[in-house]
């Protein structure tokens, strides 16, 4: 596993920006030269034991990241948590998984047979989390998996990386409200996810979050290529709390509708 915290983040975001080609442009478009502060970057897996949130969790808190909230997604049959570093520059994590066994049989038979693909090894070794897909699935247990859940589908398809990074909107130098960002956005000639509006929260949650819809790459598949949502860009503002430190939390509405940036139909 990873020793150091900035090793780990530059090997995901090279990893997030070679599936997600949108984010490198609007990290410039927004960062007028300066640097980006990361919010947090999420990652999604299966609550099967091999591969679960925890598997996960354990390579970032082997650097110091300690769980500092649970979340539960009951339509979308996801539980998550976030996770939070001790040097509060560095970016919080957010990690879910789904619950596999509230999904059809044919569902569950598919997601067992991807993760018993999995060697064990694999997920302890430095790379897992930017490391992609451990198996092959074919196009037909990819719509079978569409056809129940946007995010099982999605997991299948890209494997184990960045779901998406975060801007930081609190730090950018020239942008001060979410909506002058998404206005930067569209005019700029980016996608935003509008599933309950184009700003998801409010500064009376504390949080305010937009993203883009996801880009699109043509993925190989056991019998074939298609073209599917791939990884999306993030922007949060967060709002300081009664003792004037800001919110790190999350709002479990505002993160069920980002969850729809990977949306196939989108």
């Amino acid at each position: 596993m990873h020793t150091d915290v900035n090793a780990l983040f530059a090997a995901l975001w090279q990893d997030y920006i070679n599936m997600t080609p949108s984010a490198d442009n609007i990290h410039q478009l927004l960062s007028k030269g300066e640097p980006i502060i990361n919010d947090h970057i999420a990652l999604r897996t299966f609550n099967i034991a091999k591969v679960n949130l925890s598997v996960l969790a354990a390579h970032f808190e082997s650097i110091g990241y300690v769980a500092c909230g649970d979340y539960n997604f009951e339509q979308k049959k996801l539980v998550a948590k976030h996770f939070e570093h001790p040097d509060p520059n560095q970016p919080k994590v957010f990690i879910s998984e789904l619950l596999v066994e509230e999904f059809s049989q044919a569902a569950q038979t598919i997601i067992h047979g991807l993760i018993d693909q999995v060697d064990v090894a694999d997920t302890k070794a430095d790379n897992f989390l930017y490391s992609g897909r451990h198996w092959q699935v074919d196009l037909a247990s990819y719509n079978t998996l569409l056809a129940e859940s946007e995010y099982a589908a999605w997991v299948a398809a890209i494997g184990y990386r960045a779901n998406h990074f975060t801007v930081s909107i609190n730090a950018l130098p020239e942008f001060e409200k979410i909506e002058a960002v998404n206005e930067a956005l569209k005019g700029a000639g980016f996608t935003l996810n509008t599933s309950g509006g184009e700003v998801k929260g409010s500064p009376e949650v504390l949080l305010e979050q937009s993203s883009t819809m996801a880009d699109r790459m043509v993925v190989d598949f056991a019998d074939g290529e298609l073209e599917i949502p791939t990884c999306f860009y993030e922007f949060a503002r967060r709002y300081p709390m009664a003792d004037g430190n800001l919110y790190t939390g999350f709002v479990a509405a505002s993160a069920d509708k980002i969850f729809e940036s990977t949306n196939a139909a989108g």
